[in-house]
C-alpha cells in the first residue's frame, strides 16, 4: 500500500510539474508561429507591413514606450498629449537591467514577458489545484494560456509580469503568507495601473474574513509600489500625481464611457457602417450595409439553435456546426468588430461568470476581480478593455472553473479562443492594432 502510494504521488507530482510547462509551451509556439511563420506568406496590401522573421517583430505599439522608457527614461510634459509616463516602471525596469547584462532590448523585453508568464501559469496551476481541483486547475491554466488576449503575453508587453505579480499577491494572501502578500502586491502596483484594486481588495477581503491586523497592514503595504513612483514624479517632475495627470493623453475623461459602450454595442448589433454613416449621420436613416444585418441575423439565429438544440446532435455535428459559425463570423467581422465582441465577453461575460461563481471562490478572489473592473469602467475609454480585464486573472479563475463543470462546451470555446488568438498574432506582426 505504501509503495502504490508513493507511485501515485510521484505521477501526479510529474502531472503538476510537466502540465503548466507544456501548456505554456505549446502557446508560445502557436503565438510565434503565427507571428514569425505565418504572418510574412499571408498576401498583403502594398501600403501594409510586411514582418519579417527575427525579435522585431515582437516590438510594436506599447512596446515602443517601454523601449524610450527602457533607454532614455520618463518624459512627460502637462499639455494633454500622449507621454510614456502612463507607463508603470517595473517592467521597463527589469528590461533596462537585462540591457545592461547585455540583452538587446526586444530579446530582454521577450524574456521578461515570457518568463513571467511562465512563473504565473505555475502559481496559478497550484493555487487553483489547493482550492478547486486539478481538473479546475487545467481549466483555467489552458484559459489563460488560450484567451485570444495571451498573445500579449509572447511580445513585449506587461501582461506576464502583471500576472504573475497579481496572482502571487492574491495567493499569498489565501494562504495568509503576509509578508509575501506585500512584497509581491508592491511590485504589482509598480507594475499596472489595474495593480491600484489590489489595495482595497485585500483590505475589503481581510475585513470580510476577520483577519487579524498584519492582514490589513499587508494590504495597505501593496501601495508601496505606487506610492514610490509618486515620489520619482515628485521629485523629477514637481507633481507626485503627474503619472495620473499622463493618463489623460490616452483617456482623456474619467468615468464611465457610455458613448464607447454604446459605439461597442451598436458596431457588433447593426454594423460599423450602418451606425457610423446610415443612422448617425444620414437623416433619411437609410441602412448602408443590409446585408451585415442579414448575415449577422443569421449567425445569431444559428448559434442560437445550435445551443437550444445541443443535446441532439453528435459531437460531429456540434463540433462542425459551431466551428462553421466562428469561420464564417471571422470571415464576416473586422478587426474592429473582434476588439469590440472581445471587449464585451471579458468585461460583461467575465463579470457574470464571476458573479455567478462568486460563493463557490474565495472571498480575495472575487473582490479583487470587481474592484479591477470598477476600475477599468471609471477610467474613461473603452481601449484594449479586452486585454487589460484579461489581466485580471481572477476573471480567467471563474470561466476557467465554470467550463471545468461543462467539458463538451468547454472544448469548443477553447477552440475558439485558440482561432482569435491566430488571428490577432498575425494582426500584431504586421502591426495592425489588436488592442
Amino acid at each position: 500500500m505504501v509503495k502504490v502510494q508513493i507511485v501515485i504521488k510521484k505521477v501526479l507530482w510529474k502531472n503538476d510539474f510537466l502540465f503548466p510547462a507544456a501548456i505554456w509551451l505549446a502557446s508560445r509556439i502557436f503565438i510565434w508561429t503565427a507571428m514569425l511563420l505565418v504572418a510574412p506568406k499571408l498576401p498583403l496590401p502594398a501600403e501594409d507591413f510586411l514582418p519579417r522573421f527575427g525579435w522585431g517583430v515582437f516590438d510594436a505599439w506599447d512596446s515602443i514606450h517601454y523601449r524610450a522608457i527602457a533607454t532614455s527614461g520618463y518624459e512627460f510634459v502637462n499639455d494633454g498629449k500622449q507621454h510614456n509616463l502612463a507607463f508603470f516602471p517595473l517592467f521597463p525596469l527589469s528590461i533596462w537591467v537585462l540591457m545592461k547584462l547585455g540583452l538587446p532590448f526586444e530579446l530582454a523585453g521577450t524574456l521578461v514577458n515570457n518568463l513571467a508568464f511562465f512563473a504565473a501559469l505555475y502559481y496559478l496551476y497550484f493555487w487553483v489545484k489547493d482550492h478547486y481541483g486539478i481538473n479546475a486547475a487545467h481549466w483555467v491554466t489552458a484559459v489563460l494560456s488560450l484567451y485570444p488576449s495571451a498573445m500579449f503575453t509572447g511580445v513585449i508587453y506587461t501582461e506576464g509580469l502583471y500576472l504573475f505579480l497579481s496572482t502571487a499577491t492574491l495567493g499569498a494572501f489565501d494562504r495568509k503568507q503576509y509578508g509575501w502578500t506585500a512584497f509581491w502586491g508592491a511590485m504589482a502596483t509598480a507594475t499596472r495601473p489595474t495593480g491600484m484594486a489590489l489595495i482595497p481588495a485585500l483590505a475589503i477581503a481581510a475585513w470580510k474574513e476577520r483577519r487579524p491586523p498584519v492582514a490589513y497592514i499587508a494590504s495597505f503595504t501593496t501601495a508601496i509600489g505606487i506610492l514610490l513612483f509618486s515620489l520619482y514624479c515628485a521629485i523629477y517632475f514637481g507633481d507626485p500625481l503627474a503619472f495620473i495627470e499622463a493618463q489623460r493623453g490616452w483617456r482623456p475623461t474619467l468615468g464611465f464611457d457610455w458613448q464607447g459602450w454604446l459605439n461597442m454595442f451598436m458596431q457588433i448589433a447593426v454594423g460599423s457602417k450602418n451606425w457610423q454613416f446610415g443612422w448617425v449621420q444620414n437623416s433619411s436613416g437609410a441602412i448602408q450595409d443590409p446585408w451585415y444585418l442579414l448575415l449577422f441575423g443569421a449567425i445569431v439565429v444559428s448559434g442560437y439553435l445550435l445551443w437550444h438544440f445541443r443535446q441532439r446532435f453528435s459531437s460531429v455535428k456540434l463540433f462542425y456546426g459551431f466551428y462553421g459559425l466562428v469561420l464564417f463570423l471571422l470571415i464576416l467581422a473586422s478587426e474592429q468588430w473582434i476588439d469590440n465582441f472581445l471587449n464585451l465577453f471579458m468585461v460583461l461575460g467575465g463579470s457574470y461568470v464571476l458573479w455567478r461563481l462568486h460563493t463557490q471562490l474565495t472571498p480575495v478572489t472575487v473582490i479583487y476581480g470587481f474592484c479591477g473592473i470598477g476600475l477599468l469602467l471609471a477610467s474613461g475609454g473603452t481601449i484594449s478593455l479586452s486585454r487589460l480585464a484579461y489581466g485580471i486573472v481572477p476573471l480567467n479563475i471563474a470561466i476557467g472553473v465554470l467550463l471545468s463543470r461543462h467539458p463538451r462546451q468547454g472544448y469548443l470555446i477553447l477552440g475558439a479562443f485558440v482561432t482569435l488568438l491566430a488571428k490577432i498574432a498575425v494582426g500584431f506582426a504586421q502591426e495592425h492594432w489588436v488592442g
